[in-house]
This record gives C-alpha cells, sequence and structure tokens, in this order.
C-alpha cells in the first residue's frame, strides 16, 4: 500500500469493505427493497437557505447531556448530529464514508491506521482542527475515568501509541495481538473531533454543522447554523431547534399543530393517521436495525443448548414482524448485518417449528418451563407476541417491563432471557459491541472457545477476502448455539412536516438527523 490513501481507494479497500457491497445480492429476502422515497411535497426541491427546524425526540426519563463521548440517551445522541463532527460519518447505507479525514489507512501489516485531516477545517470557537485534537480525542474517548459506555468498541487501541506525525497525520497504533480493528465502523457513532480546551459544560464545541446557542436539559435545545462547516454550502437553516417530548401522542398533535417539523422514529399505530394528514407525510426507512430475544447461556434454562434451539424454533417470525411491528420490518434468521458482503448467506432461515421445539423441550427436561422474559418499554409489545407463542409449547414466559435506567443497569446480565435489539452496522463492529469475547454489552453471556478463535483471526484479517471464510463460519456458530433470538429488522418511521426538504428515506435511522442537508420550503423559511 501507498503511504497514503485517497478517498475512492478507502471505499473500495480495507474496513470499507464492510460495506462496499451493500446491495449485492439484494433479491434475498433479508435484504430490504429499494428505499421508498418520501411523499411528494409542494413547492421548488432546490435547498433553501434560513429559517428554523424543528425536531421533536423523545428521551425517556432522561434529561440528557452534551458530551461527544459519552452521550446521555438517544436525545444526546441526536444534539451531537447537529454539534459534532468526526472522522467518518454514515452513508444512507449505513456504511462509513470518510467527512473530517481525508485519508484512511489500514497498514499491510495490520498494525496501525493512518489517519490524515482535510486542511483547512475549523472548530466553531474559530480554533483550526489539527493532529493534537484527533489524538485528545480518542484518548479522551478511550479515558478510563470517563468510563464512556462506547471505548470497548475501540479497546484494541494503544493509549500509549496514539502518535502525532504532523499538523494534520496521526497514527493510530493497536494493541499487541490486536491486529485489524474496523476502525470505521467502531469510531463512527461516538468519535467526535473536539478540541484540546473541550468540555462538555463550560465549552462543548464542536465541528459540527451548528453551533450551540442554548441547551436546557429536558426541554430544548437550539444551534445556529456554522457557517465555516467543512461542507461547503452547507447547512442551509438558520437555526435547528430540538423540542423534549414526554410522550408519543403529544409530539404527534405538535407535529400535526405545526409546532414542530420533524419527529423521528413514530410509533407504527401512527402511520394512519399522517398519513390521512396534508400537512405532513411518513418517511420509512428499511434498516438492518434488529429486534431480539436475549437469552443468557449462563443462567438455566439457557445453559442448555437444547432450549435455545427449542426457544428460535418457537418464534412465528412472521406474526412478530406483523403484530409488534405493525408490519413496518421484515423477519431476520437470528443473526445480525445482512448488508455486509462477508454475511453468510447459506445459512438456511430458520422457521417456526412447534414439534421439533416441543421435542427438544422435552429432551432438555423442560416441557413445562416458566421463566421471566425482562421487556424494555420499546420491546414489551414484541415480549407479550412472543409470550403468547410459547404458551403452544407449554412454556410460560412471565413478562416484566422495567424502566429505562434498570434496563440499561448491570441487573442486564442477571437476567435469564430479556428483550434486545440494536443499529445495524457491520459484523465486526456489532460483534464487539454485543456477543464477541470481549464484548462491551454481552447480555447473552456468549463465550465460545472457537468462535472466539474466528472472530481474532477476523479482527487480524483487513482483506475481505480472507477474512470472509472466517466469519462465515463463525455465524454458523452463533446460529447453532449462540444465544441471540433475532427475530426482526424494524423499519424506521419519520413523521415530516411537508415545510421540509432535504429528507430522504435510508438504510439508517437518521433520516431527522441530517442537519446539515435539511432544509424548509418556499416562504416556509
Amino acid at each position: 500500500m501507498s503511504d497514503r490513501m485517497d478517498r475512492r481507494r478507502f471505499l473500495l479497500t480495507g474496513t470499507a469493505a464492510l460495506g462496499a457491497s451493500l446491495l449485492a445480492g439484494c433479491g434475498r429476502d433479508d435484504r430490504p427493497a429499494s428505499r421508498p422515497d418520501v411523499a411528494s411535497a409542494p413547492g421548488d426541491a432546490t435547498p433553501r437557505r434560513g429559517g428554523r427546524l424543528r425536531l421533536g425526540i423523545i428521551d425517556g426519563d432522561q434529561a440528557g447531556n452534551l458530551d461527544v463521548h459519552k452521550p446521555a440517551g438517544t436525545g444526546s445522541v441526536i444534539r451531537g448530529f447537529a454539534l459534532y463532527s468526526k472522522l467518518w460519518e454514515w452513508t444512507p447505507d449505513m456504511t462509513p464514508t470518510l467527512a473530517l479525514a481525508e485519508e484512511a489507512e489500514v497498514s499491510p501489516d495490520a498494525t496501525h491506521w493512518t489517519l490524515r485531516l482535510r486542511p483547512g477545517l475549523e472548530f466553531h470557537h474559530g480554533k483550526t482542527i489539527s493532529a493534537d485534537d484527533v489524538v485528545f480525542s480518542i484518548l479522551r474517548l478511550t479515558d478510563p475515568e470517563l468510563a464512556s459506555p462506547y471505548a470497548g468498541l475501540v479497546s484494541a487501541v494503544d493509549r500509549s501509541r496514539v502518535v502525532k506525525l504532523d499538523d494534520r497525520t496521526v497514527r493510530v497504533h493497536f494493541k499487541e495481538g490486536r491486529g485489524f480493528v474496523p476502525l470505521p465502523d467502531t469510531w463512527v457513532n461516538f468519535g467526535g473531533i473536539v478540541p484540546t480546551d473541550y468540555h462538555p459544560v463550560t465549552n462543548p464545541v464542536g465541528a459540527g454543522p451548528y453551533r450551540l446557542k442554548e441547551f436546557l436539559p429536558g426541554r430544548r435545545s437550539l444551534f445556529v447554523r456554522f457557517d465555516n462547516y467543512f461542507k461547503p454550502g452547507q447547512p442551509y437553516a438558520d437555526e435547528i431547534e430540538i423540542i423534549d417530548f414526554k410522550d408519543q401522542t403529544s409530539r404527534l398533535a405538535a407535529l400535526q399543530n405545526g409546532q414542530i417539523d420533524l419527529a423521528n422514529a413514530i410509533s407504527p399505530e401512527h402511520v394512519p393517521l399522517l398519513e390521512r394528514d396534508p400537512r405532513a407525510s411518513v418517511l420509512v426507512s428499511e434498516t438492518y436495525g434488529w429486534q431480539s430475544f436475549d437469552m443468557n447461556l449462563s443462567k438455566p434454562p439457557f445453559d442448555d443448548i437444547r432450549v435455545r434451539q427449542a426457544f428460535r424454533l418457537l418464534a412465528d417470525r412472521e406474526d412478530l414482524v406483523k403484530r409488534a411491528l405493525n408490519g413496518q420490518g421484515r423477519i431476520a434468521n437470528d443473526l445480525y448485518s445482512p448488508q455486509d458482503p462477508a454475511f453468510n448467506h447459506d445459512i438456511p432461515q430458520r422457521r417456526q417449528d412447534l414439534e421439533q421445539a416441543r421435542a427438544l423441550l422435552k429432551a432438555a427436561g423442560q416441557e413445562n418451563l416458566t421463566v421471566d422474559l425482562i421487556a424494555s418499554a420499546a420491546g414489551t409489545n414484541a415480549a407479550l407476541v412472543f409470550a403468547e407463542q410459547a404458551r403452544r409449547v407449554g412454556v410460560t414466559l412471565n413478562v416484566k417491563k422495567v424502566d429505562a435506567a434498570t434496563f440499561g443497569s448491570p441487573q442486564r446480565l442477571q437476567w435469564p432471557i430479556s428483550t434486545g435489539g440494536t443499529l445495524g452496522q457491520s459484523f465486526l463492529s456489532t460483534a464487539l459491541h454485543i456477543d464477541a469475547p470481549s464484548a462491551v454489552s454481552n447480555k447473552t453471556q456468549f463465550y465460545d472457545g472457537r468462535f472466539g478463535e474466528l472472530f481474532a483471526q477476523a479482527l487480524a484479517q483487513p482483506d475481505l477476502s480472507l477474512r470472509r471464510p472466517l466469519i462465515h463460519e463463525a455465524q454458523q456458530i452463533q446460529h447453532e448455539r449462540g444465544g441471540l433470538l433475532i427475530w426482526g429488522f424494524a423499519n424506521t418511521l419519520d413523521g415530516i412536516s411537508r415545510r421540509v426538504g432535504g429528507a430522504e428515506a435510508e438504510h439508517s435511522h437518521f433520516p431527522t438527523w441530517r442537519f446539515d442537508k435539511l432544509w424548509l420550503r418556499g416562504d416556509a423559511a
């Protein structure tokens, strides 16, 4: 490899190859159809400058914060899309593409990445973005004292060997034996670049499309356009206002009454209301975000592989998508990341088989099994549907809904089975978070020797053609004896005022968070 890599080469090689073949083989059942377009809106389609865009969010019981590396809740992540920029950002197809970085290259021996900033970048307070800020940002994210829940995603980084090569270039080394790490995929979500004088309360400065004007936790936040944003001509609106709501109903009313312009992740049951409303439309994004029931292998009865196999066979996935997602999704096959070019599409789709499920439970001595199923607020409907399905084979699932704080607490590692799911990222980055040996959130307590060997080898292999067979075998192990019952991929549904331009359906969760490309139509601005 050369010492530098231009944008095109980055997109076609190395880590970015994890997503470069996203749409290959899209005729398969587990891949979404082409992205639907937003319902047409009146007015010129040319982006306009000016006005204030208002997004309504729901963030549970959390007031939120502005911490780039330790956001408190979804609302804080959304605010980060306005306030911060990263070396990479997500494309609409949920693959990483260069943003603040103009070059990114993994070394031939997979021991380090070399990252180079675009020239002339600037923070909101006027400071030029330099290699010092990149070093500061990754050291802050991985600082044990900060205790970011996302530090584990880049835990392979050797903190003692994050090296400034010149004013725009940084070399990031990995810990001995860790090898290749899919840095763009793991760092893109929570890898905002901030200045060396950054503080999330007293100096929340970034390089995002908007700079902070006012933040009232739990109520609202106001941002104004950053004219020196790295994308020329963007953003378009003068201001972005993010307003906190306590529930879906009040937020929907605000959208219909013109008090807000955007409502991210609306409830499926609200779709018919907006479809009949001439003032708004529904944007449907077919994502790879998945829904699951997480079986804890360290707790009976799920320490028995026969019980895990039985649960996967008793699930009626079509029924779960129809009833728990109101049809807004697609069935899954107990595996995440079907968009990854290394994904094993040869594993047959698992279907409901009640007789085989009964036989497995009988063989395991669990014919009249009773177990608690812990559910988040978002997962409760799916849990109730699954409990109904389980009764058909004599299994009683006691659904127990818990609040967000409890669901995210260390207690989650003690529950025998619970609802789960997350964003649809590449295989390696998802495993690093979910069920790899060093996973930062391994609710299933899945520790398989052979899987661990394969995963370590895949992490050390930047060549996609050599990494693919390793991941294929690892996924076969997950499918046969892992702890994830991944039943569906959920659509993201966003409510969009007819005043808003620039909102397009994606294979991501972010259409209403793309603050740099949204604008107001006609005299609305």
